[in-house]
């Protein structure tokens, strides 16, 4: 009986098993033969990826956008190519890109001020302008069978994604008017713990959800909003789940079991997800996904919090990019973020797995991963892993249109 190595999920670690041994979840996994920045996508691959729907689940180009201070897009032209971002239109087109949904992320800070709501209104109407601008290129999508007709028309379908409940400002009307503005989902926290909701990467207050946080879930369902759970505590998800009666997401995060970051879904919530019917969607971003990146993480986390003794916040972050200079974030490769594809297939079912990957909202990217025309390459090696051409549509973009199509449902079943 031949062996080969088998590259593990984990990396560092060498496993040896007979070619009988190569099956997990009803999926083969093969030794991959390419180097990440040399993967040749075949014929098969081009014509699965070509034909199929891709859904990204997380793409910050707003943000990007406005950092560029806002300017219109005859100044601006995304039709052009633009090497300071990780997404163009003529990327978007060589990636093979079905529909996205465009974050109208607004730092958590905006609380403070009192204008996380203006900013998050001046986010949507930038995706709303972009649209507009390039209506040959994109459309507006509302429902699953939007996305399925634009995509039929040679379109890439666009969704609005408000990345975080601050947006709403404790406010179920203020809720309903971003859903009638075309907010497709919304993220319940960002990086800070709100009065309703407990954030992954702050102190926990509520132990989850509050019953305001609660009503915001079912209001989201009544509404048909997807209620997405990214950057919320274990106990905050384990509410959602237990909450909402239509299927839910992860926008953009990954499996914790490869990689032990707090914005990474447990094996526990991966397997309430399947119950549930929802889906994750994989993030690239090195630090959610290579777990040397989430060590760099953790000692960083650990440095700002030692300076915040006696240092105010300017100069805590000018130590910390000192810090960030001399220690870059490991970047992983492309193999890593289908090793997480993997284990979640594996954990939850490959009906409960799909891709958000974060560009434009990540200062590093896996090798191999470097912007939006790559993902024909995830298609390539879910090839070489044995999943089946059913099963990549699924990952592609299926999954998030069943998903879809169940919140439809359920609204409708709650509006009556």
């Amino acid at each position: 009986m031949r062996t080969i190595i088998l590259r593990p999920c984990r990396p560092h670690l060498h496993w040896t098993l007979s070619l009988s041994m190569l099956c997990v979840a009803g999926h083969s996994f093969h030794a991959e033969a390419q180097q990440p920045t040399n993967i040749i996508v075949s014929e098969q691959a081009q014509r699965i990826h070509q034909s199929a729907i891709l859904i990204d689940g997380h793409n910050d180009l707003p943000w990007a956008i406005r950092k560029e201070g806002m300017p219109s897009f005859q100044q601006f032209d995304i039709a052009q190519p633009k090497p300071q971002l990780q997404t163009d239109i003529p990327r978007l087109r060589s990636g093979g890109m079905g529909a996205q949904f465009w974050s109208v992320y607004v730092p958590s800070d905006t609380t403070k001020t009192g204008k996380a709501l203006q900013t998050t209104l001046e986010q949507i109407d930038l995706v709303h302008r972009m649209i507009e601008h390039y209506p040959d290129t994109f459309e507006l999508a509302r429902t699953s069978h939007d996305i399925r007709r634009i995509r039929a028309e040679g379109r890439i379908a666009s969704l609005i994604g408000v990345e975080g409940g601050h947006s709403i400002e404790n406010s179920l009307n203020v809720l309903r008017r971003l859903h009638e503005l075309g907010a497709a989902y919304m993220t319940l926290t960002h990086s800070d713990t709100l009065a309703w909701a407990d954030s992954a990467t702050d102190t926990s207050q509520h132990g989850g959800l509050t019953p305001f946080g609660e009503a915001v879930v079912r209001e989201m369902n009544r509404l048909g909003m997807l209620v997405d759970i990214s950057h919320v505590s274990v106990e905050t998800m384990e509410d959602a789940l237990r909450v909402s009666q239509a299927p839910i997401i992860f926008s953009h995060s990954s499996a914790r079991a490869l990689a032990d970051h707090p914005r990474n879904v447990p094996d526990a919530i991966l397997k309430q997800t399947a119950i549930n019917g929802g889906v994750v969607l994989v993030n690239f971003y090195p630090t959610f996904i290579v777990p040397a990146a989430v060590d760099r993480w953790k000692k960083r986390e650990s440095m700002r919090n030692g300076l915040r003794v006696s240092l105010d916040d300017a100069s805590i972050e000018q130590k910390l990019a000192n810090w960030d200079t001399a220690n870059p974030i490991p970047r992983g490769t492309i193999l890593d973020v289908v090793d997480h594809i993997g284990h979640i297939a594996m954990v939850a079912g490959v009906d409960h797995v799909g891709i958000g990957s974060d560009f434009d909202g990540i200062g590093a990217v896996p090798v191999g991963l470097e912007d939006v025309s790559h993902f024909p390459r995830i298609t390539q090696l879910l090839l070489d892993r044995g999943f089946s051409e059913s099963d990549i549509r699924k990952i592609l973009g299926e999954n998030v249109l069943r998903v879809m199509t169940r919140a439809e449902a359920v609204a409708k079943e709650l509006q009556n």
